[in-house]
């Protein structure tokens, strides 16, 4: 019985090969996009699932408010690792640990006895034995008992050894020196397993924390008595006990920080407290960062298993549609079938199968369309996901449901109606009611698919507009033909940058140039709190610090409302240069007034100038009080280069110039520099992401709805051909034939606009509120969706609709 279920099936595809084609392919599409979508949020969610009891481990996070103004931090004060260990109760597992901020050369003695050296080495901690006590790593050599009980030693995982020293066996790396920085020698004491999970956890490299008692660059920050300063490279994590209360845990938490803090840091106004987040937050939360720099959205995954059921639930409207459309074609066969003895169920068996055999058509489809798709997004998705991942059980076991969900939600409507045919009756295409089977269904299942495809095409209007408003701003600054250069951090004092500097700016194609810390918009900020006292109150603001020479200012065009710019003479933070925000915060309301006025920085520092505001960072936040320094004592890092207008390969020659004066300078180290441009356009990467993905869905939405748009033009035309036979008869005009086989599918589609609309403005007003600064929701948005869906919706079935106004009536009206 089956195998002649197969074999009707294919029959009958082969039969009706254009509805079989626009069926695999609607199918195809949604599958593909479900199955790189699966990937990818298996991919994320699959993170930090590092022991079975991993829901009692969290990371101590500090969380601030000034004024009502909340920012936070993943990292804590020094201090209160050792105080959690020795006064804090309900825990199991106390393991702090502190990022070496160091990416410099690393030399490892080589098995052929010359020093080997490595650069650009990150996520290296300094931690103790809890760490692993905490996390599920498997000792290859050594032990966690000794690998930290001694300063100078390291602990590295195989990947990281097999790095430093190729070839060796691990109980041959064990005593070998690891040299960071020049002047930080350890010896490997223990070797682990890289973590079998994907992990935010990507250390490599464990310096023991007893390290940090005897060497001098590492006692200051690693044994750091101060419990005001926060820092993101020193972290903390817990293991709760499962019957310890986790308010309680807090509290005791914040009463150290109360206990501990010096009485003199409190500011009215100002609070710090910690939190506890969970293991699993720590790979979606963006509020505290991630250990590997790269953070998953949950909203953005949520919207992509959306973008997914969208799809796939448009593939099921097409075979819904074009199934329950050809009732007419197929109640013969029904009729013939049901006469002989044929059983409703036998006739369910027989059309879920034909849906079955499509699907599967249509999967194995997919398989070679998601390959394009991984490789259309590879900048879009994290670069760990390849299509060998398709060729996993968990893949397979998640198709066979997939192909099984698809066959019941496309065929068994279908299926249901076509087997309850009366065969009598049936023949004429009417049902007991004596009513046009399924043409309300389609109509509905029609408009559901343009209310979809309108939404993406507006949201992706929406997306388009919001993030060339943010790219096309005036931010306040200039920020074309400017680049910086990252000068190496562990070189104290500016000699060495301010050569650089005189040497690039003596390159031809070189304006200006300038040293100082990041760009005036830079995703990495200082803040300072200063105070203001007019003689009658008080006013104490977190400020946010740009420190620059006296040529910054010139080389980012930064607008001066009043007083003057900074000059070498304010080396040492002598003078402020404030925004305008600051200055209304202080009161004046004209920029001129504050010029001249003291400002508490320790010392009284007087406001030299002030400048038009600039946004320090992306759209998404508010523009806040700035103050621009000259600090020479500073460990200035970044070199400005304002170019000249670009012409042929200027800009290249002058780069190369750079890069010739920087090895004069710094012979070992790695030239890199970047656009501001480019830096300013990162800040909206997660946008321009979701605008990928938007257009991504926006077309293949619209190539499905279009697809069984056409397949409903080709069954209404071919019920019809009598009709227009005779309209051509009578005279009309092909555009005629044309406007009214075409009018009922364009009435659908404005039924459709007036559905999407609402409900797209409502998203888009919704996303727009991320925003402190956004573009406006345009009519043009609404109008350009409605044009371009009856634009493409008339295209796709004018090839069926001008093909039948065309055709010789004669033929029509002779065929019976």
């Amino acid at each position: 019985m089956y195998k002649n279920y197969f074999k009707t099936a294919l029959r009958n595809l082969l039969k009706h090969k254009i509805f079989s084609l626009i069926n695999i392919i609607g199918l195809a599409i949604g599958i593909s996009a479900a199955l790189v979508i699966y990937l990818i949020v298996s991919y994320d969610f699959g993170f930090n699932k590092l022991q079975n009891d991993d829901e009692h481990i969290y990371r101590v996070v500090s969380n601030f408010s000034y004024q009502g103004q909340p920012s936070y931090n993943s990292g804590v004060p020094v201090p209160l690792g050792l105080a959690v260990k020795t006064e804090v109760t309900g825990l199991d597992v106390v393991a702090p640990f502190y990022g070496y901020g160091y990416e410099g050369k690393i030399t490892v003695d080589s098995a052929k006895g010359t020093p080997k050296v490595i650069k650009k080495q990150e996520h290296i901690i300094v931690t103790d034995g809890s760490y692993f006590d905490l996390l599920n790593y498997k000792w290859l050599a050594g032990s966690r008992a000794q690998a930290f009980a001694s300063p100078n030693q390291v602990v590295l995982t195989a990947k990281q050894a097999s790095l430093y020293f190729p070839h060796l066996g691990y109980a041959n790396i064990m005593g070998r020196q690891v040299i960071y920085e020049d002047t930080l020698r350890t010896t490997v004491a223990g070797i682990v397993e890289d973590l079998k999970v994907k992990s935010d956890f990507a250390f490599h490299d464990f310096i023991s924390l007893k390290t940090a008692d005897t060497h001098k660059g590492m006692l200051q920050d690693y044994t750091n008595p101060n419990w005001g300063s926060t820092s993101s490279s020193n972290q903390l994590l817990i293991k709760v006990r499962p019957d310890a209360s986790l308010d309680a845990v807090k509290k005791q938490l914040n009463a150290l920080y109360i206990k501990y803090r010096d009485k003199k840091d409190q500011t009215p106004g100002y609070t710090h407290e910690f939190g506890l987040q969970p293991l699993n937050d720590i790979h979606f939360n963006s509020r505290y960062d991630a250990f590997d720099g790269r953070q998953a959205n949950k909203t953005v995954l949520y919207s992509l298993l959306g973008v997914a059921a969208f799809l796939l639930i448009l593939g099921c409207i097409n075979f819904i549609n074009l199934t329950t459309a050809q009732s007419v074609q197929r109640a013969k066969e029904i009729g013939v079938r049901k006469t002989i003895g044929g059983t409703r169920k036998q006739l369910i068996g027989q059309f879920l199968t034909e849906t079955f055999v499509l699907t599967v058509i249509a999967t194995l489809l997919s398989a070679l369309i998601a390959y394009y798709l991984l490789q259309l997004f590879g900048n879009f998705i994290p670069k760990d996901i390849t299509y060998s991942m398709l060729f996993t059980r968990e893949v397979y076991i998640f198709i066979t449901v997939l192909i099984l969900v698809i066959t019941l939600a496309s065929g068994l409507y279908p299926a249901m109606v076509l087997s309850s045919f009366i065969p009598v009756q049936v023949l004429k295409g009417y049902d007991v009611n004596g009513k046009n089977r399924g043409s309300t269904l389609r109509k509905t299942l029609t408009v559901t698919q343009f209310i979809i495809a309108q939404f993406f095409i507006m949201a992706t209007l929406m997306v388009g507009s919001q993030i060339h408003y943010a790219l096309s701003k005036d931010l306040g600054f200039s920020k074309d033909a400017i680049l910086y250069i990252n000068t190496p951090f562990k070189y104290s004092g500016t000699h060495k940058k301010e050569l650089l500097a005189q040497k690039i700016a003596a390159i031809t194609h070189v304006k200006q140039t300038a040293i100082g810390g990041p760009a005036p918009s830079a995703s990495g900020s200082w803040s300072t709190h200063l105070k203001y006292v007019d003689g009658k109150k008080e006013i104490e603001t977190e400020v946010f610090i740009k420190n620059g020479d006296e040529h910054y200012m010139n080389v980012y065009k930064l607008r001066l409302l009043a007083g003057r710019t900074l000059e070498a003479r304010d080396s040492a933070t002598k003078a402020f240069v404030i925004n305008e925000t600051y200055a209304h915060v202080l009161g004046f309301k004209n920029p001129k007034d504050a010029v001249g006025k003291m400002l508490d920085n320790e010392s009284k520092v007087p406001i030299i100038g002030v400048v038009k505001d600039f946004y320090q960072t992306s759209l998404h936040t508010p523009i806040k009080p700035v103050a621009i320094i000259t600090n020479r004592r500073s460990n200035y890092y970044n070199v400005h280069v304002a170019l000249q207008p670009k012409s042929g390969k200027s800009w290249s020659e002058a780069i190369a110039q750079m890069q010739s004066a920087w090895k004069e300078i710094f012979p070992e180290e790695e030239f890199s520099y970047t656009f501001v441009d480019e830096s300013v356009a990162k800040f909206y990467k997660a946008e321009q992401d979701t605008s990928k993905l938007l257009n991504w869905a926006t077309g293949l939405s619209i190539l499905i709805s279009c697809m069984g748009l056409l397949g409903l033009a080709i069954h209404s035309t071919n019920q019809r051909v009598k009709e227009i036979g005779v309209r051509k008869v009578l005279g009309a005009s092909v555009s005629q034939i044309v406007t009214l086989l075409s009018a009922d599918f364009v009435k659908l589609i404005i039924i459709a606009f007036a559905i999407a609309l609402p409900i797209a403005w409502y998203a888009m007003h919704q996303w727009l509120q991320r925003f402190a600064y956004h573009t406006q929701i345009s009519w043009w948005i609404f109008a350009g969706a409605i044009t371009s869906t009856l634009f493409i919706a008339l295209l796709s079935m004018s090839m069926q609709t001008v093909k039948a106004a065309l055709a010789n009536p004669v033929k029509s009206l002779r065929s019976e």
